[in-house]
């Protein structure tokens, strides 16, 4: 099911692609037009405390051809089982939630965070092709596809790659449409409709829209990269992003409580059918006598009222014979969307958009982590990385009614990173 952390594996991937949309060639561009093929194979595996567990493999290829021409392929599936907040409140008495189609439920003891299980797998497949047009100007297609049991997307993407001032300078400008099909299951749920009103389907668990919704996204990247010193490289990007269709999560809703604060029934969720994303990107890299150090700053903010500050620091410590250390940390703010609220007071009519879903409230993410290097023989790399994040909120929000205020409305989630990396240079 397309749940917390499935989305947020895409939106992650989404950004690094971007970022790498804005990377500069100077750096190893000249080590690949000495090699045929650039191999990486890396295995992650994420867990969240008493939630969601995902393990991803992923492949990397890269083919680099005597005219400079390179064909670059990625393969990654993913495997998704655990729980998944659905954006219900605690509460003082169990909760029992019904599918769209009405023919499932699923039962929350008292005093705990509603969270849905579920199991999910997920394959994408991107291809690049680099092509350049002289000695100083490079065009990238891409395309990407994915899938898994609710979730469908498809992708198509151009970069230029503008070198000048004796290739010291680099002008990036890239362009990516895509369409996504979202078929719940279950079938898409009525937004804003109450729970309790669900009627069961006669089809089985196919009820709601059975054929599901689509969404298409265009986003496009500036950006230019200039190194200043032999020792010091900088890079600047701008991003936007237009999102129209489906832009709801059909997996969650929000509790209607009394004065109170009992919880007296549920509403499916809903987001407005467009968003407009925007972020600015500042990286540089600084060579010292040994080591190398990655700073970076992200702005970003949409037209849903959510803006978030991100700072993440590398730093590369050199080992010997070509082994390093890499500690990092990552510190991310995020404010709340317009239109999301904690909870729903049964006395008010039901509101056009509203959420409880936690990734569109206030948050604080901070993550670190350790990466260590080994060279495998005379060109092959093998790399481990560990990490451990912390994502915290609102624990008792000023909107918080009657029982509410007694409850951790927000109970901070701890996880766990490790990925496994080997690159090799044939």
């Amino acid at each position: 099911m397309q749940l917390n952390n499935g989305r947020s594996i895409r939106q992650a991937l989404a950004v690094a692609t971007c970022t790498l949309l804005g990377t500069a060639p100077q750096s190893g561009h000249a080590a690949d037009n000495a090699e045929n093929w650039r191999v990486d194979g890396s295995i992650l595996y994420y867990s969240e405390q008493d939630r969601v567990t995902v393990i991803e493999p992923v492949v990397f290829a890269r083919r680099t051809f005597a005219d400079d021409s390179a064909l670059t392929l990625r393969l990654v599936y993913d495997s998704m089982t655990g729980a998944s907040a659905n954006g219900a409140t605690l509460t003082n008495a169990p909760q029992t939630f019904t599918s769209p189609s009405g023919t499932s439920t699923y039962t929350t003891p008292a005093n705990q965070t509603p969270l849905h299980q579920f199991s999910d797998q997920r394959v994408a497949l991107a291809a690049e092709w680099e092509k350049p047009v002289n000695r100083m100007r490079r065009y990238v297609y891409g395309a990407t596809i994915s899938t898994e049991n609710d979730y469908q997307s498809f992708g198509l993407s151009t970069t230029l790659l503008q070198d000048f001032n004796d290739k010291l300078s680099t002008f990036t400008a890239g362009l990516a449409g895509s369409y996504d099909l979202v078929q719940p299951i279950g079938g898409v749920p009525t937004p804003m409709q109450l729970l309790s009103t669900v009627v069961p389907s006669s089809g089985g668990d196919e009820g709601g829209d059975g054929g599901g919704k689509g969404k298409a996204s265009l986003d496009g990247i500036v950006g230019f990269t200039q190194v200043l010193t032999r020792r010091l490289l900088t890079q600047f990007n701008y991003s936007i992003g237009y999102a129209s269709g489906y832009l709801t999560d059909p997996y969650k809703v929000l509790s209607v409580v009394n004065a109170t604060g009992a919880t007296v029934d549920y509403r499916y969720e809903s987001r407005p059918d467009t968003r407009i994303r925007q972020s600015l990107y500042w990286k540089t890299v600084y060579h010292l006598p040994h080591d190398v150090v990655h700073f970076s700053y992200r702005h970003y903010w949409d037209d849903w009222g959510v803006s978030a500050d991100t700072v993440d620091l590398h730093y590369r410590l050199e080992l010997w014979k070509g082994s390093y250390l890499q500690p990092h940390v990552r510190y991310a703010t995020q404010n709340a969307a317009d239109f999301y609220i904690h909870s729903l007071l049964n006395t008010n009519p039901a509101p056009v958009h509203a959420s409880a879903d936690y990734r569109l409230g206030d948050l604080v993410t901070t993550t670190v982590g350790l990466k260590f290097g080994l060279p495998v023989g005379k060109s092959s790399e093998l790399s481990l990385r560990v990490e451990s994040m912390t994502q915290s909120g609102n624990s008792h929000p000023a909107d918080a009614i009657g029982i509410q205020k007694g409850f951790d409305l927000f109970p901070t989630i701890h996880s766990s990173i490790a990925q496994l990396t080997y690159t090799g240079r044939f």
